[in-house]
């Protein structure tokens, strides 16, 4: 997307508050980068992010609590 652009790494980086080194290595290797950075990166490149997740899953039965009392050792 960035060539596409017609963007260098450090043009990209500079848009964003990175360094051309972290493109470079968000470019190697994206699952390493934040949500935030690729979020980023993507709305300035014109692309669509979708965030697909499933809803939590109720616990069948509550958690057992805590019975520990003052100088127990964990």
């Amino acid at each position: 997307m960035r060539n596409h652009r017609g963007l260098t790494q450090a043009q990209l980086g500079s848009l964003i508050g990175v360094s051309q080194k972290r493109i470079a290595r968000i470019e190697a290797d994206p699952a390493k980068a934040s949500f935030d950075q690729i979020s980023k990166l993507v709305v300035l490149l014109g692309g669509d992010l979708v965030v697909v997740g499933k809803a939590p899953v109720a616990a069948s039965k509550p958690a057992a609590k805590a019975t520990s009392k003052p100088g127990d050792n964990w």
